[in-house]
């Protein structure tokens, strides 16, 4: 869990504290999804085509924020992108699939691993 003692609240301005960190960060799309980045965050996204270790950069920006400062798209910001660095391919948990039609005689099984790919986000540039 991150430690998050160092963000300004809205309740701290009442009290007259001021705001000692600003955490920008960024909502991006990518394989259908839609996710909240920061600096350093680590997530795993549908299956990209590029070996680990290599830059990618996500260019679907739908918002950026940066202290009080939020800029959002209509639907994607203008020269908005995410770089990140991809750190490793793999598979996610097993599902499994059942269809079953009771006295009917039918029964089919299966399961499925969906592949994905592990980033961290090295840069949010708007």
């Amino acid at each position: 869990m991150r430690d998050l003692s160092h963000v300004w609240r809205h309740d701290d301005a009442a009290r007259g504290a001021s705001p000692e960190i600003t955490i920008m960060y960024a909502v991006i799309a990518t394989g259908g999804k839609q996710y909240r980045v920061e600096k350093g965050t680590v997530l795993d996204v549908e299956k990209l085509d590029a070996e680990p270790g290599a830059t990618v950069e996500f260019n679907e920006v739908l918002l950026i924020g940066n202290g009080d400062a939020i800029t959002v798209g209509k639907p994607l910001i203008a020269g908005g992108a995410v770089k990140a660095t991809i750190e490793k391919h793999g598979k996610g948990d097993k599902k499994v699939i059942v269809k079953f039609r009771r006295r009917k005689h039918y029964l089919r099984q299966g399961t499925h691993r969906q592949m994905y790919t592990r980033v961290k986000v090295t840069d949010i540039a708007s």
